[in-house]
């Protein structure tokens, strides 16, 4: 059973103010038309021979109007305009308006209209012609009285077209409006071209019938010519239209169908909204087949198409109108569902889509399995526009393709490319190009205490190494500040963004990445970093057994003007992805090597460690760079270490050992960075140039109340120690750990028991205080959890 034609039904909450529309437009056709229908009786039998013929005419073509496909916001083109008009223009208004009341009620019943839209565009079209020919009347006298016309009967009947077009136009718009609830500017914005080509065509069609209807009635069916040239015309065009929105090889939809769907469902689901309805959410589901590549490679791509037309027909026969499926290319495919209540429907609906495309496809004998993954994003949850929810769920379906799952929605945290990070990368990318990293001092170098260099104004003690960083990081400008811009220009860009921006709230600490405080509140102003300032700060290594500190690492902060402190994680992730973190890991090596020269030259005898990321180990370039910058500061190789992860090593082994090889040939120290999280295998250990292994926090700090995580630690320390490696533990903050370490024989720690990260001027206050504790041999060390039997 076919659905009921939307234009025959009327929205019980707004059933009331239509109602009064119409019945005012029928009062208003009544007072224009009673008095010229009245008199027709007496005027009927005089009526030429011409009239009867367009009024035939008139009614015949109404008989099976052009309804344009897809023209969801404009009615159907009626050829009984050209006629009623001519009929108007040449023998007033009420045969004209008695004409187009019998071709509207054959038209109605022909299409099915309900009796009250049939009366409708009776008076629709009563009110248009009174209008019409109350500006024709406007002129100097009857145009088609068999004299010749003149330039003021020409813009009379012009105006009498435009008249007719205005008032006919703006009912219908009026009335849609009131019954769906659109909004009428975009509606009929959108409708106006479609209506002048076609009605606009036949109304200037009527003046030449009429002329040639003056000289012999005969001549006016020939008009019947021009017709269905406009109407082969227009249907050309429709068609046309047609097939550039849709895909040529499955016959969906293609983007360009979807756009204007996803486009025309979100101003009606804005309404709902408005309205307070429950169902005025908007789904579009991006689904990306799986193994599609495999198939096209093994088995050409015919056999590909093949498969894409079947996996289209059987997404076409689970959605059902008025939802639609729709083929972006390749192997993407898009859904459009509306009408929903929250996400749950959409994720519902998206696991039956997975369960049908999980079914293997036999072509030629041979069953394929492929599968699909799908992003969902929600209106307006998730984006307000085509473009963002189109972004949106291509970001939450690589997110199901990463996760191996099936089906994502949309969250801003797997959103890597959002335009809030696209902003702190901007951010990030003007402080590193503002700073003057890697350019040659312009004091000349002296040699330090070591044999390091340092600039002569150089000075380690708290107000001096103060001054020194200010000098080096200030260069900011007052005033307005660019970030703004940017803010601006990114909030606008996003409509998550826009609606749920709010000040970032500081970020928790956690183990040994937290924000340093101001010790001297008198001088709090002084020592706080510059907005927009990258810096770093360094977190104390002690040796267990002695509780001497041997070292420190370098950890990467940013306090952003508006975002406070940026989390060290989301800084790097941010950094990654462009070459940002190569000016970034230029200026970190810069700046500990300098720092190492400074606190040599003051007597202070340190190693640091650095964390390099995968991209900085995929060519031998930071090799280079630590090797010049050493031998310009005068500081000795063994005097700086790198930290890399497994999966750095993971993600190119053959580059990596490249780069690592360069770096120990140099001097400087590799150690494997958070041990027993990643994927590589001890083969590593073997064949890596290492000198130290960390264990990672997230062991550590559960190792005193989890079996598990103490047998992982005893376990990694008793490997290292077979293979000649020290072992530091991250994650240090309790007595009870630091105890537990020393038992199992690891070599140094770090964590907030002894220290918390500190910039470099607090470090060396930091270190005059300290005094070594070493750990007393006592009935906790022989408390090691060990691990039950299961």
């Amino acid at each position: 059973m076919e659905p009921p034609d939307p234009r025959n039904l009327v929205p019980p909450e707004r059933a009331a103010q239509f109602t009064a529309f119409v019945a005012g437009v029928l009062a208003v056709a009544v007072l224009v038309s009673a008095g010229a229908l009245a008199s027709l009786a007496t005027t009927l039998d005089a009526l030429p021979v011409a009239f009867w013929t367009m009024a035939v005419l008139a009614v015949a073509c109404d008989a099976r109007p052009f309804v344009a496909p897809g023209q969801r916001q404009t009615s159907a083109v009626y050829p009984s305009s050209c006629f009623t008009f001519a009929i108007l223009l040449g023998w007033g208004l009420g045969p004209a308006v008695a004409v187009q009341a019998v071709a509207v009620l054959v038209s109605g019943v022909r299409m099915g209209h309900a009796p009250w839209r049939t009366a409708f565009n009776a008076a629709q079209y009563a009110c248009s012609l009174g209008a019409a020919y109350a500006v024709s009347r406007l002129g100097p006298g009857a145009a088609f009285d068999g004299g010749p016309l003149s330039w003021a009967d020409v813009a009379a009947i012009g105006g009498a077209g435009v008249a007719w077009f205005l008032v006919n136009y703006g009912l219908v718009t009026a009335a849609v409006r009131l019954r769906f609830g659109e909004r009428w500017w975009p509606n009929a914005w959108r409708g106006l071209p479609f209506e002048l080509l076609s009605t606009g065509s036949l109304l200037l069609l009527a003046p030449i019938l009429m002329t040639a209807a003056r000289a012999s009635a005969a001549l006016v069916p020939l008009v019947l010519v021009p017709l269905f040239a406009v109407y082969r015309m227009a249907r050309l065009t429709i068609e046309q239209r047609q097939l550039a929105a849709l895909d040529p090889l499955t016959g969906l939809p293609n983007r360009k169908a979807l756009l204007a769907e996803v486009n025309e469902q979100v101003h009606r689901h804005a309404e709902r909204a408005a309205r307070g309805e429950p169902d005025a959410h908007l789904a579009l589901l991006l689904i990306d087949l799986d193994r599609f590549k495999n198939v096209n490679d093994a088995l050409g791509h015919a056999v590909g198409d093949r498969l894409l037309v079947e996996v289209s027909a059987r997404l076409t026969d689970v959605v059902e109108p008025p939802d639609l499926v729709a083929r972006l290319g390749g192997d993407e495919f898009a859904i459009v569902m509306t009408g929903l209540t929250d996400v749950g429907q959409a994720r519902a609906f998206a696991d039956q889509v997975v369960r049908v495309l999980a079914e293997p496809v036999p072509l030629d004998g041979l069953p394929l399995d492929v599968g699909g993954s799908i992003g969902i994003a929600l209106y307006p949850d998730h984006g307000e526009d085509f473009a963002t929810l189109m972004r949106h769920a291509d970001v939450a379906m690589y997110d199901a393709k990463h996760r191996n799952d099936t089906v994502a929605v949309y969250t801003a945290e797997s959103d890597h490319n959002s335009a809030e990070r696209l902003g702190l990368l901007a951010d990030l990318r003007r402080v590193l190009e503002g700073g003057p990293a890697g350019q040659p001092e312009a004091t000349p170098p002296v040699r330090g205490g070591d044999g390091a260099t340092m600039a002569v104004a150089g000075s380690v003690d708290g107000q001096a190494g103060q001054r020194w960083w200010s000098r080096r990081r200030r260069r900011l400008p007052t005033g307005v500040h660019d970030d703004e811009l940017i803010n601006q220009i990114v909030t606008a860009a996003d409509p998550i963004l826009r609606r749920s921006i709010q000040p970032t709230p500081p970020v928790p600490p956690h183990d040994d990445e937290v924000w340093a405080r101001p010790t001297d509140p008198d001088n709090s102003a002084e020592s706080a970093p510059d907005a927009g300032e990258i810096m770093l700060y360094y977190q104390p290594q002690v040796e267990i057994a002695t509780g001497e500190v041997v070292g420190v690492e370098a950890l990467l902060r940013w306090r952003h003007p508006r975002r406070g402190m940026v989390d060290p994680e989301e800084l790097i992730r941010v950094a990654e992805q462009s070459a940002v973190m190569r000016l970034l890991t230029r200026r970190v090596v810069d700046d500990v090597v300098e720092q190492l020269a400074k606190w040599s030259a003051a007597g202070v005898s340190l190693r640091a460690a650095l964390n390099v990321s995968v991209r900085d180990l995929h060519t031998g370039e930071i090799a280079e760079q630590i090797a010049d910058r050493l031998t310009r500061y005068g500081v000795a190789p063994e005097r700086l270490q790198l930290e890399i992860t497994e999966g750095a090593l993971m993600a190119d082994p053959r580059r990596v050992l490249a780069t690592i090889t360069q770096l120990h040939r140099i001097g400087v120290g590799i150690a494997l960075d958070d041990f027993g999280t990643g994927y590589s295998s001890l083969q590593h250990l073997r064949r890596l140039p290492l000198s130290e292994v960390k264990v990672d926090r997230s062991f550590v700090l559960g190792m005193v109340d989890d079996s598990d995580d103490a047998a992982i630690v005893r376990s990694t320390i008793e490997l290292a120690k077979a293979l000649g490696l020290r072992v530091v533990a991250e994650g240090v903050e309790d007595e009870r750990t630091w105890r537990m370490l020393h038992a199992a024989g690891c070599d140094a720690a770090q964590g907030w028991f002894y220290a918390r990260p500190m910039p470099a001027e607090e470090l060396v206050a930091w270190l005059a205080r300290y005094r070594p504790v070493r750990p007393l041999a006592t009935s906790d060390e022989a408390e090691l959890p060990r691990r039950h039997p299961r």
